[in-house]
């Protein structure tokens, strides 16, 4: 099974979510996927300066986390994933990286992947995105690929109403909406559907081999 959660913006709890299914559902002994993009200097995880860049004269770089830790891919292994990567690009450079990814993937019963941007390479089967309409940023890749969410994460922190213009209200309620609070990221019935994709072995359930298709329409 591959599982991406993705989000409107920065720190909105995306890692949250992740690390909130993959601590919910050991059986399933996740390899994790942390995709950091960075471009003029500024990190898309932080919004500022930081050490994710990488030599310009390599698209992108791989590390596999060893030890749990507070980072995002170490608070993954901290979860209970069986393997844990950090996956940095510049922006837009996210397609050099895919043939690493990919082996990765192979070698994956399940996985879930902290990205939008991977949805131009990979459909997933399960694309679970992270809303707080108490954060008026939208990035353009949620923009992109909101309407090919599975469901949809609402982090309640007051505010009832998407602030976002351009999107369509009937994207929003046909689909799962599972609303949590910031100190309870993932929801019973989320957990529940990401389960039955899962089967009751842990694996996949027959019939997910989603995970090396190309989209037919979306571009970065």
């Amino acid at each position: 099974m591959l599982l991406v959660v993705g989000g409107h913006s920065r720190n909105i709890g995306k890692t949250s979510v992740a690390a909130g299914l993959i601590r919910a559902l050991p059986q399933a002994r996740w390899t994790a996927v942390k995709i950091t993009q960075f471009g003029h200097g500024v990190c898309a995880a932080e919004g500022a300066a930081c050490d994710c860049t990488i030599d310009p004269a390599h698209p992108y770089a791989l590390t596999e986390e060893t030890r749990p830790s507070r980072t995002d891919s170490g608070r993954f292994l901290a979860a209970g994933a069986a393997r844990s990567w950090w996956l940095r690009t510049a922006g837009g450079e996210l397609g050099h990286a895919m043939p690493a990814l990919r082996r990765i993937l192979d070698t994956s019963a399940n996985a879930i992947l902290e990205s939008n941007r991977v949805l131009q390479f990979l459909a997933p089967d399960l694309y679970v995105v992270v809303l707080d309409f108490a954060v008026a940023d939208m990035k353009d890749s949620t923009r992109l690929y909101f309407d090919r969410a599975d469901a949809f994460v609402l982090i309640d922190r007051g505010a009832e109403r998407p602030p976002w213009g351009g999107i369509p209200a009937r994207w929003l309620e046909s689909k799962p909406q599972f609303r949590v609070t910031p100190q309870d990221y993932v929801h019973p019935d989320l957990i529940q559907l990401v389960a039955g994709r899962l089967g009751p072995s842990g694996q996949a359930a027959a019939g997910n081999t989603s995970r090396n298709r190309v989209p037919v329409s979306g571009s970065d």
